[in-house]
Order: C-alpha cells, then sequence, then structure tokens
C-alpha cells in the first residue's frame, strides 16, 4: 500500500465515524442576528422523527427545583432566582428552550455519539442535573453569559433519562444573553466543555469544534452575484441570481445546516428594531423546514420520517417568546411580562392547534378603466 492510498484510507474510515455519529433523528437548528439598533434576536428549529409533546412553562421567581438522579432520587436543589417561560417536553417540569426575564436564553441540541454525562458518585450527587435539568438550572439562575461560565464548574449532568423519553438523550447545549454574547456547553466524556459562539450559530453532531473548522471550506462562498467572465472570447454570464452561494450545502445533516445558517444569519440586512428581527429570522429559519418524507430512517420494516415539530424565536429586548408549529404555522407568542413574577405556581400553556387559512375572496374588487 502506498502512503497516499494509506492517507485515502485514513480519510474515508474518519469521514464513516462522523457519519456514522451523526444521528439523522434530530436536526435542530438556531441562528442569532443583529438590528441595526445593535438588539439582538435568536431562534431555533426543533426536528425529531417521534413527536416530543412539546408545551409551554412558565417559572416565576423562587420556585424550588430539585435535580434528578439515574435512579429517581434528588440532586441539586435550587430555587430559581429570575422568572422564565419557554418549551418543556412531555410535560415534565424543565424548560428546554426559553427566555428569562433578564434576557438570557437557553436551548437544548441533539448531540448523538459525543454526548458522555458525568457519572454519579456520593461526592458529586448532590450537585446533579438531569440533562433537561440542566437547561431549567441555566435559565433560571442567571442573567447574562458571563454568569454561567463563571458557575458552570458548579453542577454536572447525570445520565438520568428524563420523564417521557424512550431512553437517555444526548444533548448539547447554546446560551445567548441580551449582549449578544453566545456560549456552547458540550458534555464530553464527563466534563462540560465551554466554547464562546462568536456567530450564534448552532446544529447538532460533531462538536461545536469541528463546525467551526469546517467552515473554512467554504469561504469561497459569497451573496454577492458572480461578475461575467471572458474565456478565449466567448462572454459568460450567470443564468440567474445566485452564483455567489454556487456550492453552498443543501442537505440536512449538521454540518451542512450549519454552514447554512452562519452564511444566511450572517448576511442578513440588520432589521430595523427587534420586531422586524423576529419576523426576519422566522424567514431565515424557513430555510430549515424539513417537510415530512424528505428524511427519514428505514430499520427493516419500520419508517421513521423526521419533520420540524417546531420554530421559536427568542427577543430578549421585549421578553417574548414566539413559536410556531407543523400543524400550525401561525406564530404565537407568549409575553413573560405579562406573568407575576412572583406568584407561587408553576403555570402550563398548551400550543397545539392548526394552521388557520384566511379567505379573501371578498376582498375582490372590480378594475378600475
Amino acid at each position: 500500500m502506498t502512503y497516499f492510498s494509506y492517507l485515502i484510507r485514513r480519510a474515508l474510515f474518519f469521514l464513516l465515524v462522523i457519519i456514522t455519529n451523526i444521528n439523522s433523528a434530530a436536526a435542530c437548528t438556531g441562528m442569532q442576528i443583529q438590528t441595526k439598533d445593535g438588539s439582538f434576536v435568536n431562534g431555533r428549529t426543533v426536528e425529531f422523527s417521534t413527536p416530543i409533546n412539546l408545551s409551554e412553562m412558565f417559572v416565576p421567581r423562587n420556585y424550588e427545583f430539585k435535580g434528578t438522579l439515574p435512579d429517581g432520587s434528588a440532586g441539586l436543589h435550587y430555587r430559581s432566582k429570575y422568572a422564565a417561560v419557554g418549551a418543556i417536553t412531555f410535560g415534565a417540569p424543565a424548560i428546554v428552550d426559553g427566555i428569562n426575564e433578564k434576557g438570557l436564553s437557553v436551548g437544548m441540541f441533539y448531540f448523538p455519539g459525543y454526548a458522555k454525562y458525568t457519572t454519579v458518585t456520593p461526592q458529586n450527587k448532590s450537585k446533579a442535573l438531569s440533562p433537561i435539568d440542566f437547561t431549567n438550572w441555566i435559565i433560571t439562575q442567571f442573567a447574562t453569559v458571563d454568569e454561567v461560565k463563571q458557575h458552570l464548574s458548579e453542577v454536572i449532568i447525570a445520565p438520568t433519562t428524563p420523564p417521557g423519553w424512550p431512553g437517555l438523550p444526548p444533548f448539547h447545549y447554546i446560551v445567548y444573553d441580551k449582549t449578544g454574547k453566545s456560549i456552547i456547553i458540550e458534555p464530553i466524556n464527563g466534563k462540560l466543555q465551554l466554547h464562546e459562539n462568536p456567530l450564534g450559530v448552532f446544529t447538532n453532531s460533531p462538536t461545536f469544534e469541528w463546525h467551526m473548522t469546517n467552515l473554512a471550506n467554504y469561504i469561497n462562498l459569497s451573496t454577492v452575484n458572480a461578475a461575467p467572465v471572458e474565456v478565449d472570447g466567448v462572454k459568460l454570464k450567470q443564468l440567474g441570481a445566485g452564483s455567489g452561494l454556487h456550492g453552498l450545502p443543501g442537505d440536512f445533516t449538521p454540518p451542512s445546516r450549519f454552514v447554512r445558517a452562519a452564511i444566511f444569519s450572517s448576511s442578513a440586512v440588520p432589521a430595523a428594531n427587534n420586531n422586524d428581527a423576529v419576523m426576519q429570522i422566522f424567514h431565515l429559519l424557513n430555510q430549515f423546514d424539513i417537510p415530512v418524507g424528505s428524511v427519514r430512517t428505514i430499520d427493516g420494516k419500520t419508517i421513521e420520517d423526521e419533520s420540524t415539530l417546531a420554530t421559536t424565536v427568542k427577543d430578549p429586548n421585549s421578553l417574548k417568546y414566539y413559536v410556531k408549529t407543523y400543524q400550525d404555522q401561525n406564530i404565537r407568542v407568549t409575553d413573560l411580562q405579562s406573568f407575576d413574577f412572583d406568584s407561587k405556581a408553576l403555570m402550563y400553556i398548551n400550543i397545539d392547534g392548526k394552521t388557520n387559512v384566511t379567505d379573501i375572496s371578498r376582498n375582490a374588487k372590480p378594475t378600475i378603466e
């Protein structure tokens, strides 16, 4: 075997390892954009091949929570410092995607093949959280990304299967604050690894560092249309708009979605204000919608179709949490400021619904000649 063929085989092996570890059962995509007035808005899609029973929950200040250990006993005991609102799964009282009263946003994303939580011991069980307790702890305890970084060593994520999940789900996490700062937290080999996220973009496996390195393969892409060129006296020009992005990966794998999200968010024309930015980021995230049937896993006679179950947007300025679902494409909003932050009870919000179709036939008017 020549050295060149050895390198080729080695490269193919590592490519196979990466592909094997990228599970198509969850294809979430997150991004952040900035407005002309300097504010930030972030959003994400939620994809799974099976329903995860999404709903919303409001958490007041000073509400008591307990982390959950694999044996069902309690881990970390804590009280919410800040009120928050966001999505929950299977009715479990833990926000997995949401925003708090200080404008801090958090979200969990699937991380198959890479996530490895911390083994519980007598020494660390008092600071243990389940994979969904972790996001709830962050959003109820901290006002800024810097605070999260400062206190991250105070907890561990235990290998606890959350209520409703068929098995232990592998997650990694993104955090944004009102200033636009963003970090990534990944449980690798039992330790929480933290990464600065200058682009505010996030997807799934492989690791965040891998995705950032992979971006270098696409530095030739541009949103500017390619200029005409002359070859041997023949003038060639683009057949239609968009030639600057020729070669942009269009599939639904995490690496391809990361590249698209980075380009779309960084090239977005800044909206005038955060209200306009909310609509803008919904349009950007539409680029990542997965229609039923386009991404599927076949195991024997079992077919699992993945789809975009929901899209959420968080506005840290108005403290509003926006959502639309596969069944209901109407954008709905939950205003955190409409709740009593010092109330005593958790509040649950149903997000089930169907898209409203408006008949505009009666708006027809005769042509004025």
